[in-house]
């Protein structure tokens, strides 16, 4: 009887999947709250054997206790940052989290604590490389933070900048304690490529930021005077704000001039559009074509020549007119 008793519980425990023999389901492990620029992310991992529609719930706390988090989510992780709640970027945070099947939940998990200013993970800078004759110069752009920006949190940060000439890492030279965020490097040879890296350093925060991808440039071989090309800027801008000033000035005349208007005097333009009232226009505008008059002329010849020397009249006298048959 007792051995099927025993049979009987094994049999419902492997049923019930990780629920225990008191009903309570199995808890989230390896829970950590993190922290990446200044978020507030809490994350674990799912029972060893989850129940189905397995849902969690979080929770978090500072220094007034614990505050609801994230409720009924099915993803392993919930970014308190993200939620309308205040957080401070000198807090110190703690969170938990438990598993709900149905009516049943998980006893809570809790997490690390941590305190963001001093153990958030610090992204690289981008860095952007300008070369001007032999020297280049290197513009620093801090990581986005979440919450405030990199400079209103850590007012001391420093930038270390390594260079070296491409192909030659092993002789890499550092300039170090840099907080300005675009820095001129003069000592390099023209014609020349080199590849600069750069690393954010804090005094609060345990970890060193990770090194900016590595950035290559060439100089060349002679230097851009600065002031020419701000001669020139200046020159442009000069040139262009007095192009406004004669438009707006002179906006009538170039109005004219572009789309001229009908220039004709007064009288040419009236005496040109009166309709015609000469009588004798108005006559022959009414009047028919007369009729033609004319009479049959022939003339014959009697046989005669002109003889050369004769008169022409002569000739004429041979000429005799018709009798008009008209």
């Amino acid at each position: 009887m007792l051995a099927a008793i025993s049979a009987f519980i094994l049999m419902v425990s492997s049923i019930t999947g990780p629920r225990v023999v008191s009903g309570v389901l199995s808890t989230p492990r390896n829970v950590r709250l993190t922290s990446h620029n200044m978020n507030l992310v809490l994350m674990w991992d799912s029972p060893e054997r989850p129940a189905r529609g397995l849902v969690y719930t979080t929770e978090f706390k500072s220094v007034s206790g614990y505050r609801v988090g994230c409720v009924n989510i099915s993803n392993l992780e919930c970014d308190l940052s993200r939620l309308n709640i205040s957080i401070s970027a000198y807090g110190t945070y703690k969170s938990r989290v438990r598993a709900q099947s149905g009516t049943e939940s998980s006893a809570w998990m809790e997490s690390n604590q941590i305190t963001l200013d001093k153990d958030t993970i610090i992204s690289f800078a981008n860095v952007s490389l300008f070369s001007n004759g032999a020297a280049i110069e290197v513009s620093i752009k801090d990581p986005v933070f979440t919450i405030s920006a990199l400079r209103n949190v850590y007012h001391s940060a420093t930038y270390n900048i390594t260079y070296w000439k491409d192909g030659q890492r092993e002789k890499a030279r550092s300039n170090s304690n840099i907080q300005q965020n675009r820095v001129v490097l003069n000592d390099l040879d023209p014609s020349t490529k080199y590849c600069v890296q750069v690393q954010i350093i804090t005094e609060r925060n345990r970890n060193p930021s990770n090194p900016s991808a590595a950035v290559c440039e060439s100089t060349t071989t002679e230097e851009e005077a600065p002031w020419v090309a701000a001669v020139v800027t200046f020159g442009i801008m000069a040139m262009a704000v007095a192009l406004v000033v004669v438009a707006v000035v002179y906006r009538k005349n170039i109005s004219h001039f572009l789309c001229p208007k009908d220039t004709l005097p007064q009288h040419f333009k009236e005496y040109l559009l009166a309709p015609p009232n000469s009588s004798i226009y108005l006559a022959m505008h009414n009047s028919h074509p007369p009729e033609e008059i004319y009479h049959q002329v022939s003339i014959i010849a009697d046989g005669r020549t002109l003889e050369e020397g004769h008169p022409l009249e002569a000739a004429g006298r041979s000429c005799r007119k018709q009798p008009d048959t008209t």
